[in-house]
C-alpha cells in the first residue's frame, strides 16, 4: 500500500509538474492534522513521518518519560515506557504506533481536502512562475468569451503544461476591432498578478510594446541587433510611429522593416487590423529626427528653440495640413516620438 502511495506521488510529478517534496510536504501535513482531529487529548504529541526511500509512512505519538505522570496522553511513567523501550529513562521520548485503521470519516476527510489544497496551490504556482517570465512577450491566445457587458476578452494561452485564461480588458482592446470566440489573435502580456483564484495575466492589444514585440518576431535585422527600435509612439487602432536605426552601414533600417514588398510591415498591419505605421529614421540631431518624425510630410526647415524641449518646423503651405496630420495626430505622434515639442508653421509665416 505504502509503495502504491509513493509511486501516486511520483506519476503527479510527472503527469503535473509538482515536486515530490512539496506533495509529501503537504501531505504530511494533512495526516498530521487529521491524526490531531481523531486524538485531540494527545495533538500536542502526534508526529508523521513520510520516508519516500523506504516508502513508509510512520504516524505515531512521541510522548516524554516522566517520574510522575500528569497526563497520560501525553506522557509515560519508567515502567510503562521500559516495556515498550527497555532501558528507557526520564526524559526520553518514546514513540507510540498509532492505528491508522481507527482514523475517523471526518478526519480523512479533512487529510483530503488539504491534500486536494495542496495540488492546486502548487498548479497555480506552477502557472505563475511559468507565465512571469513572459511578461514584456508577445503570446498567442484563443478568444473564449467576450462579455457584453464591460467588453472583457477571456483568451486562452496555452503554456508548457496546460492551458490558462488571460484576460483583456476592454480598455486594453484595440477600439473599433471585432473579436469573435475562436479567433485566435496576439498579446502583450502587461502583468502576472496573484490571486486568492489564482494567477491573473492581463494582456493588451494597444501596449506599444506589442507593436515592438511584432517587428522583432518578423524582422530578423531587429531580432538578431542589426537594426534597433529607439522610439515607438501609438494610438491603437489608428496609427503607430516606429523610430529605428542601423547598426550595420550595409543594412538600411526603413527598408529591412519594410521587407520585399512591404511582406513584413503588411503581416504586422494585418495582425493590428490594418493600423497604419509610419516606419522613421532614428537620428541623434533633433533636427533631422523631427523632420523624419513628420513623415510622411515634407519639410522645410527644424530650428530648436533655446529650452531644448521645443523646435519651430517650417512646412510647405500644401504640406500643412499633412504634417498636422488628422485631429492633429501626426504632429502628436511625432513629438511623442521624440520627446519634443513641436511648433508647425506654412513657409508664408516662415
Amino acid at each position: 500500500m505504502n509503495a502504491e502511495f509513493f509511486s501516486a506521488i511520483a506519476d503527479i510529478e510527472r503527469e503535473k509538474g509538482i515536486p515530490q517534496t512539496y506533495m509529501l510536504e503537504k501531505i504530511e501535513q494533512a495526516l498530521l492534522a487529521a491524526l490531531k482531529k481523531d486524538y485531540p487529548a494527545s495533538a500536542e504529541c502526534a508526529r508523521v513521518e513520510l520516508n519516500p526511500v523506504e516508502k513508509t509512512v510512520d504516524m505515531f505519538m512521541q510522548k516524554v518519560v516522566v517520574e510522575e505522570v500528569e497526563n497520560p496522553n501525553t506522557q509515560y511513567n519508567v515502567e510503562e515506557a521500559r516495556i515498550i523501550m527497555p532501558g528507557a529513562s526520564i526524559g526520553d521520548l518514546i514513540n507510540e504506533p498509532v492505528d491508522t485503521s481507527r482514523f475517523g470519516r471526518i478526519a480523512a476527510q479533512a487529510a483530503k481536502q488539504v491534500i486536494i489544497q495542496g495540488i492546486r496551490e502548487a498548479e497555480r504556482n506552477i502557472v505563475y512562475d511559468e507565465f512571469t517570465s513572459k511578461e514584456h512577450e508577445v503570446l498567442t491566445g484563443v478568444v473564449t468569451r467576450i462579455d457584453p457587458r464591460t467588453g472583457g476578452v477571456s483568451i486562452q494561452i496555452g503554456g508548457e503544461n496546460e492551458h490558462t485564461e488571460a484576460m483583456l480588458a476592454s480598455g486594453e482592446r484595440i477600439p473599433h476591432e471585432q473579436l469573435i470566440d475562436g479567433a485566435r489573435i496576439k498579446v502583450y502580456v502587461i502583468e502576472v498578478r496573484k490571486s486568492a483564484r489564482g494567477p491573473q495575466i492581463l494582456v493588451s492589444r494597444t501596449h506599444p510594446g506589442l507593436v515592438k514585440r511584432l517587428f522583432e518576431l518578423e524582422v530578423p535585422e531587429i531580432f538578431d541587433g542589426i537594426v534597433e527600435i529607439r522610439s515607438i509612439a501609438r494610438e491603437a487602432g489608428n496609427r503607430t510611429k516606429i523610430a529605428v536605426l542601423s547598426n550595420d552601414p550595409d543594412v538600411e533600417p526603413i527598408g529591412a522593416c519594410v521587407g520585399p514588398k512591404g511582406n513584413r510591415v503588411n503581416t504586422i498591419v494585418e495582425e493590428l487590423g490594418g493600423e497604419k505605421i509610419d516606419i522613421v529614421k532614428y537620428s541623434d540631431d533633433p533636427t533631422e529626427y523631427v523632420a523624419s518624425a513628420l513623415a510622411p510630410s515634407e519639410v522645410v526647415s527644424v530650428t530648436m528653440l533655446e529650452d531644448g524641449k521645443s523646435c519651430r518646423v517650417i512646412v510647405p503651405e500644401s504640406q500643412l495640413s499633412l504634417a498636422i496630420g488628422k485631429e492633429g495626430q501626426n504632429v502628436r505622434l511625432a513629438a511623442r516620438l521624440t520627446g519634443l515639442k513641436i511648433d508647425i508653421k506654412p513657409e508664408s509665416q516662415s
